[in-house]
């Protein structure tokens, strides 16, 4: 039987990434106001319809 090779990241890997983003938000690198802004590009990006029919995607507090 053939076995798949299934691309994925590891446990270590995700485990590597967690403490990489708890430090960077520790350390002033990623804050609230920039992950607004990233998720109104997201939401910009994925729902581009929406603004051309003029509705307003940007993440106020």
């Amino acid at each position: 039987m053939a076995t798949r090779y299934r691309p994925g990241i590891s446990l270590v890997g995700l485990i590597y990434i967690i403490i990489g983003v708890f430090v960077a938000f520790d350390r002033d690198y990623i804050t609230a106001r920039l992950l607004r802004q990233v998720g109104s590009a997201l939401l910009a990006i994925f729902l581009w319809f929406l603004i051309l029919l003029g509705v307003d995607l940007h993440i106020h507090t």
